[in-house]
């Protein structure tokens, strides 16, 4: 059964967002070029970002994406990722929270602006 394996996200500026997250997820290009970058983060599984076509590359043109992480744990888990990416100075958008009381998890979103 074929599954979704390229993960896209558009931006304007992939050499500083390319920086963003090799430092947030520890982990370097498998690809790079001015407008498109490719991390491998599972086998055969990328994450991507892309700049589009050049008349696309500018600041006015809409870019909206959501990059969901499941971290597995305990809700302790997710506070200590977030510890350490706000020592990072990531700007955190909304810090963890439980999203249930009946599933012990917890959510926190971030921005690489």
């Amino acid at each position: 059964m074929t599954a979704p394996n390229l993960f896209l996200i558009y931006v304007q500026d992939a050499q500083a967002v390319t920086a963003f997250y090799s430092d947030l997820f520890d982990l370097q290009p498998i690809f790079t070029s001015p407008r498109y970058v490719a991390f491998e983060v599972a086998p055969d599984v990328l994450f991507a970002l892309w700049t589009g076509r050049n008349e696309h590359a500018v600041p006015t043109t809409p870019r909206m994406s959501e990059v969901g992480l499941m971290i597995p744990g305990t809700p302790a888990v997710i506070d200590e990722v977030y510890e350490r990416w706000v020592k990072k100075n990531v700007t955190v958008i909304e810090e963890p929270y439980m999203m249930s009381s009946v599933v012990h998890s917890k959510s926190l979103t971030l921005t690489a602006t």
